[in-house]
């Protein structure tokens, strides 16, 4: 498991590696399809959109900035430094430990280790093994572009990942539950080392009664069944304005039954635990629509629920298609509902007013969101993605994900002209 025999120093040799990833993948795409459709259930159309094409943009935008991005960067010198100039390194931290998880398997695998490898690192990459059929792709591509001192896949399931959490890395990243999250976090700190936690949470959508209601129907359909709600940031739970209640619910009913007509063409729950998990839901709750389920084939169809706080379904993320919905009036108290979870990964905003907007924003405190839409904000890679306090700690994509993979080194460059005796002892009282 010892890879670290060197990083990529030279930018050049990271690039040839990023442009023979995105070229093996384009190779495989019939594999991949085929993989999350065993594993999850996932349409083709559905797998790029959420996954491969998601990688693929992500390796382009690394190919166009990389070499701006290794650059070191010239910073401002302070006048009683001078003559001298400042700068920053990015170098990297050297083994990378990753740990991805079941519900983008692909993308969730691939995501960070562009970053990683970017960034001038070696890695081990554990893909989770609920998501049997895609960890063998991605075993194939990676064995395909990298060697073994470079890359390396490990499969199994939790004593596998013991075994890699008693070793020495020089950095670890986790997409998955808090409560593994947790367990990372103690094994890392006995090493002091750093740590990027992807979790989730309970993400709220509230509904104005402002809001384009045509639109946010469709959105927050679209966001909540995307991968048979198995997203970490699709909207938990529903704030509806009592004012649009009504035609919302009526709305939201019409514009599922147009999307998702046959549950067999829906996405499947990843295992008969999470579905068991989701039925026991089911069983706790007033449906308002919905509620088929197929447990041969491990399907439940979208549904809408009554939403209450003393519920189990309010007491852990769903993660699934399960949608509880709760009617208000004030914002005071749509706030006060959304405050009394953890922060969450993602929130979402749906209103006309800039004001709303504002108020949300600044009043509550979580990882990213969108106002009038859902999902999204993941894919501008501009923007850094994570959660804060229970939801995560770290950010990636795009730029941010070359800076989470690399530490800062400052070098002050100073000239050997002047050389004042001002600062050298013996010192006066002047």
């Amino acid at each position: 498991m010892d890879i670290r025999e060197k990083t990529f120093v030279d930018y050049k040799r990271r690039l040839d590696l990023l442009k023979s990833l995105k070229n093996k993948i384009k190779e495989h795409q019939g594999l991949i399809y085929e993989a999350l459709y065993q594993d999850l259930g996932k349409s083709k159309k559905e797998s790029y959109l959420t996954e491969v094409g998601f990688v693929l943009e992500e390796i382009n935008l690394f190919l166009k900035k990389l070499k701006n991005w290794t650059r070191p960067q010239r910073v401002p010198t302070p006048w009683l430094l001078k003559p001298a100039t400042s700068h920053i390194y990015s170098e990297p931290y050297g083994r990378v430990l990753i740990f991805s998880t079941w519900n983008y398997p692909f993308q969730l695998s691939l995501s960070p280790l562009i970053g990683a490898i970017a960034a001038g690192n070696t890695v081990v990459l554990k893909p989770s093994e609920k998501a049997t059929y895609t960890e063998k792709v991605l075993q194939k591509i990676i064995s395909d572009v990298f060697l073994l001192n470079e890359v390396e896949v490990v499969l199994g399931g939790e004593e596998a990942s013991k075994k890699l959490l008693k070793q020495k890395w020089d950095f670890i990243f986790f997409t998955g539950s808090s409560r593994i999250g947790k367990i990372i976090l103690k094994e890392a700190v006995e090493h002091l080392t750093p740590v990027c936690l992807e979790l989730g949470g309970k993400s709220p959508c509230v509904v104005e009664s402002d809001a384009h209601l045509e639109v946010a129907v469709r959105r927050i359909a679209w966001g909540k069944f995307l991968n048979a709600g198995q997203t970490c940031v699709a909207p938990d739970y529903l704030l509806v304005h009592e004012d649009i209640y009504d035609d919302f619910i009526k709305s939201l009913q019409q514009t599922i039954s147009m999307f998702y007509k046959n549950l067999k063409q829906f996405g499947k729950i990843i295992d008969q635990n999470h579905f068991l998990r989701l039925e026991s839901f089911l069983k706790d709750s007033e449906i308002i629509f919905g509620g088929a389920i197929d447990r041969e084939n491990l399907r439940i169809s979208p549904t809408l629920i009554k939403g209450d706080l003393l519920s189990s379904i309010m007491q852990e993320e769903i993660f699934g298609p399960i949608l509880p919905i709760f009617k208000f009036k004030k914002k005071e108290v749509a706030l006060d509902i959304i405050k009394k979870f953890e922060h969450p990964l993602a929130s979402y905003f749906f209103t006309s007013s800039k004001v709303l907007q504002k108020f949300y924003i600044k009043n509550l405190s979580f990882g990213g969101g969108c106002v009038n839409d859902t999902v999204l904000h993941l894919a501008n890679l501009n923007l850094p993605f994570g959660g804060v306090s229970q939801s995560g700690v770290g950010r990636y994509h795009g730029k941010a994900s070359f800076d989470l993979f690399t530490y800062k080194k400052s070098i002050l460059i100073k000239s050997n002209f002047l050389d004042p005796k001002l600062r050298y002892p013996p010192y006066s009282e002047s």
